[in-house]
């Protein structure tokens, strides 16, 4: 075990590693953050921030020496760079795991083949394979790049070859999937922690409606009967398994085509979808990320109230400084901020953290407090 009072990493400086680095702090942990950015939320805040890229050989030695344990706090760091740490620190999640996660056509290939229920899709890496892709897929569909996609970023609605010649072309033509859109009926999404030790811990299933491509709201209690929410869990536990997993993990998944659960994505991370464990639930998924890392005992998640979290983006900021004060006269509003310097539309800036007597009432004073800001 890793004891309070050690150095811990963190490859990665955004919001994530912030709210992680925190909570470390708050267990008794001197945190180090590698990121190149030098404003970068987590850094501002960590013990210690090193300034480079994340391949930089000689930060990566720093930060394997000075650290007991290393983890991550987005997908898209190389897997290079986690193997080279783990050879001089304990590194969690595994970069095989990561690896799995930051390629689309790695990722859904390791489901399918695992037996989970994905949409229907075929890789695309040319225009031959796009045509074939596109007899073998039901329109419409979505292009969608096989890596450095997210918040709808790097992916496109297609209906017929010319779009999707058109959107291959956009991107590129990089390796990408297309997949069958399917008919939604519910987005939930599962957080959970894998110990190193095989011992696994699942937070409340959370249900999520995005806007434009970005999370906009998690209400947990999820408003699903109990039996799916059960086999939603029993999904994520088993994609943990399969992939050796030791961390925090989200599992996002369908409830489409009459109520049949699919497997959409897995983040190798904390999600945003899990951030209403930091009010609502006995622990939360950034302690949870440290007592991973650090071989320490999982917490047992308890829903302490229903919550429903809604991001805060930057378009807030368009008619000056959010009104903060109005929100925050809302009993049972928590606000949330990264620590951001500049708002952008689209742009996570923080989220609040409504709490309320149901998942419904929690969810309309969620709306009530971001008309407010």
């Amino acid at each position: 075990m890793i004891l309070p009072g050690a150095t811990i990493g963190v490859v990665g400086g955004g919001q994530l590693g912030r709210m992680f680095a925190l909570r470390a702090a708050d267990m008794g942990y001197r945190v180090v953050v590698l990121d190149p950015d030098p404003e970068s939320p987590a850094g501002t805040v960590a013990f210690r921030h090193l300034r480079a890229a994340y391949d930089d050989p000689q930060a990566l030695e720093e930060l394997a020496a000075s650290c007991a344990a290393v983890t991550t706090e987005f997908e898209n760091v190389p897997a290079d760079t986690l193997d080279r740490l783990a050879r001089n620190a304990t590194v969690r999640p595994p970069g095989r795991a990561v690896a799995v996660a930051q390629d689309r056509i790695a990722e859904k290939s390791f489901l399918r083949d695992a037996g989970f229920a994905t949409a229907p899709f075929r890789t695309v890496e040319d225009p031959a394979e796009l045509r074939s892709a596109l007899a073998a897929v039901r329109l419409p569909a979505l292009l969608k790049t096989s890596r450095l996609g997210y918040d709808g970023k790097g992916q496109a609605m297609v209906t017929d070859a010319a779009t999707a010649a058109a959107a291959f072309d956009r991107f590129g033509r990089v390796p990408c999937v297309l997949e069958e859109r399917l008919t939604l009926e519910r987005e939930l999404s599962v957080v959970l922690a894998r110990g190193a030790d095989g011992a696994v811990e699942p937070f409340p299933v959370g249900e999520n409606r995005h806007s434009q491509g970005i999370l906009e709201t998690t209400v947990v209690p999820a408003r699903v009967p109990a039996a799916l929410a059960d086999e939603a869990r029993e999904f994520a536990v088993r994609v943990a398994e399969r992939l050796e997993y030791a961390g925090v993990l989200g599992v996002e998944l369908f409830v489409a085509n009459g109520g049949r659960l699919f497997v959409n994505e897995i983040a190798p991370r904390p999600h945003n979808s899990g951030h209403y464990t930091m009010d609502a639930c006995s622990v939360d998924q950034f302690e949870q990320q440290v007592r991973a890392m650090c071989g320490l005992p999982l917490g047992r998640p308890r829903l302490l109230s229903p919550v429903a979290m809604i991001n805060v983006l930057g378009d807030v900021w368009r008619g000056g400084e959010p009104r903060w004060d109005a929100t925050l006269r809302l009993s049972g509003v928590r606000l949330h901020l990264y620590g951001k310097a500049e708002p952008r539309p689209g742009r996570k800036m923080g989220h609040l953290n409504c709490l309320a007597g149901s998942p419904d009432e929690a969810l309309a004073l969620a709306y009530e407090a971001h008309a407010l800001l």
